[in-house]
C-alpha cells in the first residue's frame, strides 16, 4: 500500500461508531497521525463537535450519518468516503453496546437489538467496504470485539455471544481476505475507562431472578463499583490502534490490556486441562481403523 494516497495523507481511516468513546478516541489519533478519517456514527453534530471543533478538518475529516444496521446508509456512506478520499485503506468496526444480565433474565427484543448492531451491523459496513479494498487489493479491516469475545463469563453471556460471532468473521475474513492483500484483525479490548459501563452503552436486563444473584448479580455489582475506575488507559489503546496499522504483518487477534491477557491464559489453560482429562472419550468416535 503506498505511504501517501491522494490528498498527502497516509491512510483513509473508516471508523464507526465515531461520535463518542473509543471511536472518537481512535478517531482523534488517526487525524493526529497525518491520515484522513470518515467518522461514522448516528450522531454527526456530536462527531463535528468532537474531532473538527477549533480547527480545520475539511480536507481529512468526512463526518457521516450511519446507523449501522441500515444496509443502504453504510453503502451511502462508503459512496461518500469514496468521492471525497478515493479510497479506504482502514476499516474499524467500533459500533456496538453491551447487555448485562444472566441469559434468562436478558429479553428477546434487547437480545435481538444487541446483534442487529453487534454483528449484523458490522456485516453491514463490511460488505459495503470490501469491494473498495477488493478493487484496491490492499486494506485492513479491523474488528473491536471485547474479553468477553474470547472468553464468556455469567452475566454478560448474550453479548459475548455477539462477540463471539466477530471473531469467528474475522477469522473467516482473515483467510479470505489474505490472498487479495487485505489483512483483517479482531481487537480484543479488555476493561477500559470509558463510558462503556454506562446507560448510553450498556443495557441492563430489567428482570432480576435472585437465583442467579451470586453470579450474574454479583457481576452487576462489580459492574457499578468498576464503573469509571477500569485499568485500561483508553488514550493508550488508541495509540495502539494507530501501531496495529502501520504494523507489516498484523496478528489475527490482537488482545489489549493486562486482564485480556490474563483471561486468555487462563481460559487456554482450562481448555487443555479439560481435553486432556476427556481424550479418550473425544477420540473414541472415529471410525474403527
Amino acid at each position: 500500500m503506498a505511504d501517501t494516497p491522494r490528498g498527502g495523507f497516509k491512510k483513509v481511516w473508516f471508523i464507526t461508531g465515531a461520535s463518542r468513546g473509543i471511536g472518537a478516541l481512535i478517531a482523534g489519533a488517526a487525524l493526529a497521525d497525518g491520515n484522513a478519517v470518515v467518522a461514522a456514527g448516528r450522531n454527526v453534530a456530536a462527531i463535528v463537535e468532537r474531532l473538527g471543533a477549533g480547527r480545520d478538518t475539511s480536507a481529512t475529516l468526512l463526518p457521516v450519518a450511519l446507523d449501522v444496521t441500515d444496509e443502504g446508509e453504510a453503502k451511502a456512506a462508503v459512496h461518500a468516503a469514496m468521492e471525497k478520499f478515493g479510497r479506504i485503506d482502514v476499516l474499524v468496526n467500533n459500533a456496538g453496546f453491551g447487555l448485562l444480565g444472566a441469559i434468562e433474565e436478558s429479553t428477546d427484543a434487547d437480545v435481538r437489538r444487541m446483534y442487529d448492531t453487534n454483528v449484523f451491523g458490522l456485516l453491514n459496513v463490511t460488505r459495503a467496504v470490501l469491494p473498495v479494498m477488493r478493487a484496491q487489493r490492499a486494506g485492513h479491516v479491523i474488528n473491536i470485539s471485547s474479553i468477553g469475545g474470547y472468553r464468556a463469563a455469567a452475566g454478560f453471556g448474550a453479548y459475548s455471544s455477539t462477540k463471539f460471532a466477530v471473531e469467528g468473521i474475522t477469522e473467516s475474513l482473515h483467510a479470505e481476505l489474505k490472498p487479495l492483500g487485505i489483512h483483517a484483525t479482531v481487537v480484543e479490548p479488555g476493561y477500559f475507562r470509558t463510558d462503556f459501563l454506562d446507560a448510553s452503552s450498556l443495557v441492563t436486563a430489567p428482570h432480576v431472578i435472585d437465583d442467579y444473584d451470586a453470579t450474574s448479580g454479583a457481576v452487576r455489582r462489580r459492574a457499578t463499583q468498576m464503573n469509571h475506575n477500569q485499568p485500561g488507559d483508553p488514550q493508550k489503546l488508541a495509540a495502539a490502534m494507530i501501531e496495529l496499522v502501520a504494523a507489516d504483518a498484523p496478528p489475527l487477534r490482537l488482545p489489549l490490556g493486562t486482564d485480556t491477557l490474563a483471561a486468555i491464559e487462563a481460559k487456554n489453560a482450562y481448555v487443555a486441562q479439560e481435553m486432556a482429562a476427556w481424550r479418550r472419550l473425544s477420540a473414541s468416535t472415529d471410525f474403527a481403523a
